[in-house]
């Protein structure tokens, strides 16, 4: 199965649902954990859907009885946990060799 561009905004969501897999985060809260804000990561979280890493639902609430919105939660595909794994690691491992190799870019002196 073929990933998204892993820009960092991608990275970022994807660390916050990899903190637990198994639960399901709303969108909010992940802009809040990821420190994005919700224009960048519903965009991201729809990719992630398309590419089958993601999987959504509306949760089933009455928005009046509530007193908000229904929230649509978001949780990583269980056959999709090692394919995620494995590209923030790539990731990780591409940031560290671009340390090396252009020190300033990374914030070094």
């Amino acid at each position: 199965m073929a990933g998204p561009r892993m820009t960092l905004p991608t990275q970022l969501v994807l660390r916050t649902l990899m903190t637990d897999p198994t639960r399901e985060y709303y969108g909010l809260e992940i802009c809040a954990e990821a420190g994005l804000p919700s224009g960048t990561i519903h965009p991201i979280l729809a990719r992630l859907e398309r590419v089958g890493w993601l999987r959504s639902r509306w949760e089933e609430v009455d928005p009046v009885r509530e007193g908000r919105p229904r929230r649509r939660y978001y949780s990583i595909d269980p056959a999709s946990v090692a394919p995620v794994r494995a590209a923030l690691h790539r990731a990780d491992r591409s940031a560290t060799a671009l340390a090396h190799l252009r020190p300033r870019l990374a914030g070094e002196r």
